[in-house]
Order: structure tokens, then C-alpha cells, then sequence
């Protein structure tokens, strides 16, 4: 079995000791691929520079709502190129967060707007972020639907994943679904996903699976944990988990335009 990892922070300060080691486990683990997240410009150019010296590794590169009060003038200029590097697959993170407000609500739209028509010019998919603001995001992709794009850690309900499905969407989960103190309206969600609409995701260092043993003392998730995420979906959906990773795989491939081929290399000292 082979797994792509739609969502990593691999420039979260707490990979900052062993990021290329954290790729090399997800290797050894079977995880074929990595998404890793690009939050604002810098850290999609960070993303870039890591994915050309580490083969299967791609990136978004985006404004999440958190940054959207610190950008540059010239951003959206500066994003538009960033989106002409071959590693980067998709637009985002974007979206909207009203639960911490990190920015303004009317410069989180304003920002999320101008890359929902960024995302049209270039016929990338958006990466999506949505938070305590459901009904204010999907009315602005209902205004301005995105060709393509991903639920990016959907944690929501069932009436929620059906209007992201019905606006064509992908839809990404994460560990949160291994939480049985919070997660049981996404275990209810999860089983209406259609097999050609799910996507697998860690997001980390967060939302360690609360199924996972034994757990790391450092309480950090990681990439090589993808599998019990993988595991859960499986008993949820009551699916054959070989069946769910070749579905996922080919969904990776189909909405990123990733290579099939190009895939994280273990080290020789491996084998």
C-alpha cells in the first residue's frame, strides 16, 4: 500500500531539529507523497526550496485568514509567481477562521477572495480552510465557485460535507476522526464520503491520532502516522484498507497533477 499525506507543516518549529528525517519515516511508513502547506509567501517559498531537494514532496502556497492583516502590498503579485514553480500544486491555504480572529474578517475575505480568482485564472485547486465560519465561506464559493479544490481538515458535520461535496470538493481528514471525545459528528460525516472524493491528511505537527500505539513521547504527529488515520476511515467505512489506499492515491494524483512516479525515496542506508 501506498498513502499521499495531503497536509503537512513541515515548517512548524517543532520539525525544525529533523525535518528530513520526518520525511524519511513517512517513507519507511508507505507514505508516498507530501503536501506540505504553504501559510503565507514565506513559508510557500521555504516549502519550494525543501520540495526541490526532496523527491515527492510538493506544496500549496497561499495566504491562511491567520496572515491575511500582515500581507504586502505586492502579495497577490508575489503569489502569482510563486504558483509558475513546478512543485506548487495548489493555491492556499486559504479560507476563513472566525474562531481566533487572528485578522479582520473583512481582510480575511478580502484576502480569500483574491485567491478563489487567483485559483480561477491559473485553474489550480484552492486549499481550504474553514473555521467557525461555514455559512460566510460557502456563500462566497457559492458566488465564486473553485474548478477543483480540497476540504482541507474538514471536522464538520454531515450537512456541512454535503454542501462541500456539492460544490465538487475533495474532502481531507485528519486525525481528528481518531477523537472520540470530539469527533463523533465527522465519524458520522466520514461514511458519506464517496470513495472518489476522500483525501488523507495528518496536518502535521497537530492532531496526533488518538488511536496510535504506542504514541510518541513528544506528542508530536507526524507524517508515518498517516496509516491510523487510514485505519479508522477503513473501519468506518467498512472498506478493504488496500481498496482505500489505491482510492486515495489515485484522488491525490488526479486533483494535484502530481507524478505517480515521483515518490519519497527511502535512504540507502535503509535498503
Amino acid at each position: 500500500m501506498i498513502w499521499c499525506d495531503i497536509g503537512v507543516n513541515l515548517f512548524s518549529n517543532q520539525f525544525k531539529q529533523d525535518r528530513a528525517a520526518v520525511v524519511e519515516r513517512a517513507a519507511q511508513a508507505g507514505i508516498g507523497q507530501l503536501l506540505l502547506i504553504g501559510s503565507d509567501i514565506d513559508e510557500s517559498r521555504q516549502n519550494i526550496i525543501f520540495c526541490r531537494q526532496h523527491s515527492g514532496c510538493f506544496s500549496s502556497a497561499g495566504v491562511h485568514p491567520h496572515q491575511a492583516a500582515k500581507v504586502q502590498q505586492d502579495w497577490l503579485l508575489q503569489l502569482s509567481a510563486l504558483l509558475n514553480e513546478d512543485e506548487v500544486v495548489a493555491i492556499g491555504e486559504c479560507g476563513l477562521d472566525f474562531n481566533r480572529d487572528f485578522s479582520p474578517r473583512p481582510q480575511q475575505q478580502a484576502v480569500f477572495a483574491e485567491q478563489l480568482q487567483l485559483a480561477g485564472r491559473t485553474n489550480k485547486p484552492v486549499y481550504l480552510h474553514e473555521r467557525d465560519a461555514f455559512d460566510t465561506q460557502l456563500a462566497m464559493l457559492h458566488e465564486q465557485p473553485p474548478t477543483k479544490g480540497v476540504a482541507h481538515c474538514f471536522t464538520g458535520n454531515t450537512t456541512q460535507l454535503k454542501a462541500w461535496l456539492d460544490l465538487g470538493l475533495y474532502i481531507g481528514i485528519t486525525g481528528w476522526l481518531c477523537d472520540e471525545r470530539r469527533g463523533t459528528a465527522l465519524r458520522e460525516a466520514v461514511t458519506y464520503i464517496p470513495p472518489d472524493r476522500l483525501l488523507l491528511e495528518t496536518d502535521a505537527p497537530y492532531l496526533l491520532p488518538r488511536n496510535l500505539h504506542p504514541k510518541p513521547a513528544s506528542r508530536r504527529n507526524e507524517p508515518a502516522f498517516l496509516p491510523a488515520i487510514a485505519a479508522m476511515v477503513a473501519q468506518l467505512q467498512q472498506t478493504d484498507i488496500a481498496l482505500l489506499a489505491e482510492q486515495q492515491w489515485q484522488n491525490c494524483q488526479r486533483l494535484f497533477s502530481t507524478r505517480p512516479d515521483n515518490l519519497l525515496q527511502r535512504s540507502l542506508s535503509h535498503g
